[in-house]
This record gives C-alpha cells, structure tokens and sequence, in this order.
C-alpha cells in the first residue's frame, strides 16, 4: 500500500467518524431551524462563535465535512440534510469535484451540476416547504505559496479565478431552474487583482474567522 493510499485511507475514516458523530448529534436537535451543509469551507465557518459574537438569536447546525463532494453528500443526506428537518438550508458543495486534477474542468462541472441537482431533487420531493439558499463558490488566491505534494501541484488547475465565476454561474441557473435562492456570498473577499484577501486565507483556499465574518455579512439578510 502506497503513502498516498495510507493518508487517504485515514481522510476516509475520520470522515467517517464524523458522520457517526453528526448521526448521533441530529437525535437532540431543534427541528425546523437552519441548517449550514457541504464540505470544508462549511465545516470550517465559525458560525456559532460568529452569532454570539454578533449577539444574533439564531440556532444553526453545521454539518459540512472536509473533503465530501457530492457523490458522497448523496451517500449522506439523511445525516447531512434531513435528520435535522430544516426551514432553511445553505448549502455549499461541489468545489472538492471541480478540483479534480485527473479531468478537464468541463467534465469536472458537469459531473458537479449534475450531482447538484440530484441533490436538489431529493430536498424537493422530501423538504418541499424549507427555504434553500445556494451559496457561491468562494474565490480563491492563486499567487499563494503552494502546500508541497500532489495537491499543491494541482490545486488552482481547475479550481481558479476564471473558473469559479463560470461554476457559479451553474449554479445560480440550477438554483433558478428549482426556485431557490442563489447568494453570492463574495463580496468584500477579494482584492483588486480578483484573488482572495491574503489575510483571509490560510493556504489559498481555505478561510481564516475573518473571511467568514466578511461572508456572514453578505448572509444575514437570509437567515
């Protein structure tokens, strides 16, 4: 077994782990309040510290997974989605797909889109009253030093800011096509060249609290 297989073979166990936990978690939870979902950049908002920093009265669960795309958010939409019964969903899932360096960024989305929707299909036909909210993809910076190994090498080959606004355009016609709500959560994340805020990102992708604060601004009129 190779060292890459070591490591992913482990990134597969504690995402497992996780969902056993978040299974465990949805059994006490408030039923009809709002609910945070996707992958990393999800999982990562510091949503409830955020709340009580801005001494908003909201009860949010996040179930976002570092990792997951949408194959695996289809493997997982009882824990992910419906054990919780949500009025609002914010969901935002797919850049883990459209990273992947093995194929074009044309098949990449594809593959995405066509996921999305099947995902959408199912919150439709099981939550037909909750308030769906599909979050932009986040830009990213891509003059940031590279992580070393493979995906270093290749994490801005399709994932980049030429792109994402192509991606994002996708999904506000998919949230158009089932009449929910498309927010681009971007604005002020950016500096003057179109990458995201130095200051804001901790390798160019993932986010610091304080790109989230700035996200949480561009949200609140939503929750």
């Amino acid at each position: 077994m190779s060292e890459l297989d070591v490591i992913q073979g482990f990134f597969e166990k504690e995402q497992k782990e996780k969902i056993d936990k978040y299974r465990i978690l949805n059994e006490a939870v408030v039923k009809g309040q709002i609910l945070f979902t996707g992958s990393s950049l999800m999982e990562q908002f510091p949503i409830n510290e955020l709340l009580m920093t801005e001494k908003m009265d909201y009860i949010i669960y996040n179930r976002g997974v570092g990792g997951f795309t949408t194959d695996d958010m289809l493997e997982n939409m009882d824990v992910q989605v419906f054990d919780t019964e949500p009025s609002k969903i914010f969901i935002n899932i797919g850049t883990n797909d459209i990273s992947n360096p093995s194929i074009s960024f044309e098949e990449a989305l594809t593959h995405t889109i066509t996921n999305y929707e099947k995902i959408l299909v199912q919150i439709k036909e099981k939550l037909p009253e909750t308030q769906v909210y599909m979050m932009a993809y986040y830009p990213v910076k891509e003059d940031a030093p590279l992580p070393e190994g493979e995906w270093g090498r290749t994490m801005f080959k399709n994932r980049n800011n030429t792109n994402i606004p192509i991606a994002n355009e996708e999904v506000k016609k998919l949230a158009d096509k089932f009449g929910y709500t498309y927010i681009d959560v971007n604005n002020g994340l950016t500096d003057v060249n179109g990458n995201l805020k130095e200051e804001y990102t901790i390798e160019g992708v993932h986010m610091y609290a304080n790109a989230y604060r700035c996200v949480l601004e561009n949200l609140k009129q939503y929750l």
